[in-house]
């Protein structure tokens, strides 16, 4: 049974549906049951039989382009542990963009940045050409930019709160760097932090990395090191917006793509692509009184 739970416009959402339930009838994966969910008023839960999860994404991608879902092969529940990427997912911007800007650098290193993400170049690569030109900026720079540019996204600190308070465990794990994700993590309440280090020398960047290489294999391995310390039962949740989230997302048992680049949304098998964060707790069935405010 293929379980799908989705928040689309009221205003088109029995027509969508009615088309929905047209295009699957001769498949795999027929529509077996469709109801809105009893506390979460906004929520339409699917029931397919079938194990065809393909045919089931591609048709909901076609009826309800623009959505937020999570999809599952049982009860969507709580999980016991998420992993999120931060960049682009948790804040709103992307920090090694944002500390260029400093060094008179942001186009160019933006430029980078987007290609990495759509999958365009190879992350390590592209992660040291872009700290490279970094070379000779004052430390006191991060600071100010964290002071000035980074914000977490709208609903992140709700989320994590309220996953906190229902016994799951938060990882942020991030391609980019300690100076700024200890400082989110902090802020927003995740429990661990993985991530890229930079190097400083009297008081400016080097323009080099000190430590292993935080990539999508990092991502990947912090999240199944955090399910087996819960178990081969342990329901994982990831949420990312780019290729170096694909590894992780895949591996998860509901991968989120966060207003994601469209690798890593073919790649989900969750997505929100509009509202903010707290839309994955109304997918999670959590009632609004139960969320941690923000």
């Amino acid at each position: 049974m293929l379980i799908t739970r989705l928040i689309a416009e009221p205003s088109t959402l029995e027509k969508a549906l009615d088309g929905l339930i047209a295009a699957l009838a001769e498949t795999s994966v027929p529509i077996a049951h469709a109801a809105m969910l009893e506390f979460c008023g906004d929520v339409l839960q699917i029931e397919s039989p079938g194990d065809d999860m393909g045919a089931l994404r591609a048709a909901l991608d076609q009826h309800f382009p623009h959505s937020n879902a999570i999809m599952g092969r049982d009860a969507i529940r709580v999980p016991n542990v998420f992993v999120s990427d931060m960049d682009s997912t948790m804040i709103g911007q992307e920090c090694i963009d944002e500390l260029a800007d400093f060094a008179g650098l942001k186009d160019k290193v933006a430029g980078i940045t987007e290609r990495a993400m759509q999958g365009e170049l190879d992350f390590e690569s592209a992660l040291r050409e872009r700290v490279g030109l970094l070379k000779g900026l004052d430390e006191g720079a991060i600071d100010q930019c964290l002071a000035e540019r980074i914000r977490p996204t709208e609903g992140a600190r709700a989320l994590v709160q309220t996953l906190k308070a229902h016994g799951c465990r938060t990882v942020l794990v991030t391609g980019g760097f300690h100076h700024f994700a200890d400082d989110v993590a902090q802020q927003i309440g995740f429990e661990r932090v993985v991530g890229n280090r930079l190097e400083v020398a009297n008081g400016k960047l080097t323009g080099g990395l000190t430590g292993p290489i935080t990539d999508s294999s990092t991502k990947q391995a912090v999240l199944k090191e955090e399910v087996a310390m819960h178990g081969e039962t342990a329901v994982s949740m990831a949420a990312g917006d780019g290729a170096n989230d694909i590894p992780m997302l895949n591996a998860a048992t509901y991968g989120i793509a966060y207003r994601a680049k469209p690798k890593a949304r073919a790649a989900s098998n969750g997505w929100l692509d509009h509202g903010d964060l707290t839309g994955l707790l109304k997918l999670l069935e959590i009632p609004e009184k139960d969320w941690i405010a923000g």
